[in-house]
Formats: structure tokens, C-alpha cells, sequence
């Protein structure tokens, strides 16, 4: 679906790091992108994923990793983590979270803000269906 949403913008390019569909935890992602020298790393999250931090495999491991983007919406309440270095990013127009968007497609709506050859994906694949 990544490679689908950034196909029509040539200023995106999807990674292949992680390589496999097995469980992968950010720390990890992190640790092989340090490894092959890639860095410093900055992480660009939403303010609700990132409001649940301290429940993430080796939380504390990634707050020491990376620099945070967190993107804000009206409303938004979260707390930054010891040792954190966080910038904020406020005022983008983004009224939904992916969260938001996935109970959308759960709930069978498919007017939702991602790009036509995804949401074809997502029917074709039965995806977000109860």
C-alpha cells in the first residue's frame, strides 16, 4: 500500500528495510537503518500514536534514537517522554488520524482521504473488514 501512495510522487521512495512480512518493532527498524550508517534519524509521528510511546517495545530505546515530529491537532493531549527531543508540528490540515481512517474502512465507509489505487487495494484484499 506504501508503494501504491507514493507511486504518483517521485519525491517518496518506500523502503525495503524491514524486508519480511514478521512482527517488526520500531527499535529494530531503527537499530538496521543505524547500522548500514543511515542517520541521525528523525521520526515523524501523530500526536495519538505518539501519546501511547511508553507502551512500545523498547520505548525508551527509541526516544534515545531519534528526534520526534509529532504532528498536532486541535486538541491533541500527550506528554513527552524522558529524554525526548520533540518538535512539534502544528496547523497541518489533517482532521483524521490512520486510526480514524481504519475504523472508517471497518465501519464499510469508503470515503476516506487516501489516495484511489489504496482503497482499491484495501477492497481487493479484503482489508478492515469485520
Amino acid at each position: 500500500m506504501a508503494q501504491l501512495a507514493c507511486a504518483a510522487d517521485p519525491r517518496f521512495e518506500v523502503s525495503r528495510i524491514e524486508g519480511s512480512s514478521a512482527l517488526s518493532y520500531t527499535i529494530l527498524t531503527i537499530e538496521k537503518l543505524t547500522a548500514r550508517g543511515i542517520g541521525p534519524l528523525s521520526f515523524l509521528i501523530g500526536a495519538d500514536a505518539f501519546k501511547d510511546i511508553r507502551s512500545w517495545y523498547r520505548w525508551k530505546d527509541v526516544v534515545a534514537s531519534v528526534e520526534f515530529i509529532v504532528v498536532t491537532r486541535p486538541g491533541a493531549v500527550w506528554e513527552t517522554p524522558p529524554g525526548a527531543v520533540v518538535h512539534e508540528l502544528a496547523g497541518l490540515q489533517l482532521p483524521e488520524s490512520s486510526s480514524d481512517i481504519r475504523t472508517q474502512l471497518t465501519r464499510g465507509d469508503s470515503a476516506v482521504p487516501v489516495p484511489e489505487s489504496v482503497l482499491r487495494y484495501i477492497r481487493e484484499h479484503g482489508l478492515y473488514a469485520l
